[in-house]
């Protein structure tokens, strides 16, 4: 056996049975290994950014880690972006990047790079497998690093190591993983003292039990439960305790905290701006709140029900109740398009979301909607939904995906769309096309580098807008094999989107929006 073969081997016999992968010279050996290993998925994508992103969103899914195979330090550079993302969100992974043949590196070829310095910028552990023997126990302990402290394990794997005979397998490596740091006494104290508390929600605790056990703390003590601005997975919709996110703009998250006295972090981060802005605080705790670490985002839910059965034992939390928006008629709007998805959305659906400024009425539309899981930005490296969409419907395929792009950021990994059609994924992909970047726009005012009132000039302008020539996405779509429409009016989506839901396999609608920025 060589060591590509032990490395899928091990792969699989310790749970990994999907790849997401764009390979070159360095990796055929692991390319022609995967024949001889059924129960391993090879998935194809072209561009590594889509490998990363899709095993983000299988991850987020199906709670364990995907393999990525990438091609060297370039490689790993291209799938850069998305594994800052994964690595913002907490997720297992566990990335296999093919480097040069051991003896070759001193050579310095074309494509020689410093893939461990680069490896190091996203991942929680990294392992270059030196020789064959070694190739199986790193692989394990890369999986099982993953899996306990829930990051991107990184493996690279010199082209003669991987294809050098006379490796073998194996399962299950224990890793020693400290426990987390939970500190109940501090957020039962804060809770307790009858002043303002804000308990905000992250990590592993924004699922339902999560959810439910801040709830019935709320509902026991008076304290505000809030959510992480771009949480990993939020389960969410009727059925489901309802939860305000944290407001992605520093002045509407400052007023959300405004008055607050205490600040319980359950698995959430600390809160602040996204950016600098001249004259503005960075941090968005009030004066005067103190700061509780309850647990960080790997053992916050556990933590938050252990609090809520000592102090709120029989309270029940209270759950969004089913409510939908009546369809609307008319020109699509960032409210008509929020309505026409919220009347739709259907039953255990994912909505990947990146719809950005096109999607800010989304969470009102569909609170009420039935019980479904919403995937956002962790991260905010943009070019996220597409790929995401993949692995979340590899990681799920008895449910429908929703994939809610915004123009700008779907062209970042618009090759995804191969893959879905590729892999026949149940992915509908909204497309709100208003023709520009948006959120720069506004951003282009809030940090006060144009003159009040004056407006962008015509060099700024021009960066910021996405026409001449205008994108049309149903021919890229068409193109990449994707059945797509083009809609204007909220009837037109509403038609759109009964197609896509109804027909399996891949779909993409293009939402022509208007600009809310001007």
């Amino acid at each position: 056996m060589n060591g590509a073969q032990a490395l899928i081997t091990t792969l699989v016999d310790n749970g990994v049975q999907v790849c997401f992968a764009n390979p070159g010279t360095s990796e055929m050996h692991f390319v022609a290994a995967l024949d001889t290993v059924p129960q391993m998925r090879g998935v194809l994508t072209l561009f590594e950014g889509v490998a990363t992103g899709a095993a983000d969103g299988y991850a987020r899914m199906a709670g364990k880690p995907a393999a990525v195979l990438l091609h060297l330090g370039p490689g790993l550079g291209n799938g850069l972006a998305n594994l800052h993302n994964a690595r913002r969100a907490h997720v297992p992974m566990v990335v296999v990047v093919g480097d040069h043949a051991t003896y070759h590196k001193k050579y310095d070829a074309p494509l020689e790079s410093d893939i461990d310095s680069v490896a190091q910028t996203v991942s929680g552990w990294v392992r270059r497998s030196l020789a064959v023997a070694d190739v199986a126990a790193d692989t394990a302990e890369a999986i099982a690093s993953a899996n306990s402290l829930k990051h991107v394990s990184t493996l690279i794997l010199p082209a003669d190591v991987s294809w050098d005979e006379g490796a073998a397998t194996l399962e299950n490596i224990v890793v020693q993983v400290d426990p987390a740091d939970i500190d109940l006494g501090q957020a039962e104290a804060a809770l307790a003292s009858g002043e303002p508390t804000v308990i905000m929600v992250g990590g592993d605790a924004t699922g339902a039990a999560g959810l439910a056990a801040a709830v019935r703390l709320a509902q026991s003590t008076g304290a505000q439960v809030l959510c992480e601005t771009f949480p990993t997975r939020l389960e969410r919709g009727a059925g489901v305790p309802a939860v305000e996110r944290l407001a992605y703009f520093a002045e509407a998250a400052t007023a959300q905290l405004a008055g607050a006295r205490h600040l319980v972090l359950a698995g959430a981060p600390h809160p602040v701006s996204f950016f600098a802005y001249p004259g503005k605080a960075s941090d968005l705790v009030p004066d005067g709140c103190a700061v509780h670490t309850l647990a960080g985002p790997v053992g916050a839910g556990a933590a938050l029900g252990v609090l809520a059965d000592r102090i709120a034992p029989n309270e029940i939390a209270a759950t969004a109740a089913l409510a939908r928006p009546t369809l609307p008629s008319g020109p699509l709007t960032v409210v008509t398009s929020a309505d026409v998805i919220g009347a739709l959305l259907p039953e255990r659906a994912i909505v990947v979301d990146e719809s950005n400024t096109s999607g800010v009425l989304l969470a009102q539309a569909t609170a009420g909607a039935p019980a479904h899981d919403w995937l956002t930005l962790t991260g905010g490296a943009i070019g996220y939904a597409l790929p995401v969409s993949v692995g979340a419907a590899i990681a799920a395929p008895d449910r429908p995906v929703l994939c809610l792009e915004s123009d700008g950021s779907a062209m970042y990994t618009i090759s995804a769309l191969w893959t879905q059609a590729r892999e026949h994924l149940d992915i509908t992909t909204v497309v709100y096309a208003n023709r520009a970047y948006d959120i720069l726009r506004i951003e282009l005012q809030r940090v006060g580098a144009e003159a009040a009132g004056a407006g962008p000039g015509p060099k700024a302008e021009a960066l910021l807008d996405l026409t001449g020539p205008t994108l049309d996405f149903v021919r890229i779509a068409k193109g990449m094999g994707v059945p797509a429409r083009r809609v204007g009016t909220a009837e037109e989506l509403a038609d759109a989107l009964q197609w896509a839901f109804d027909e399996p396999g891949p779909h993409l609608i293009e939402a022509v929006m208007p600009s809310i920025a001007g």
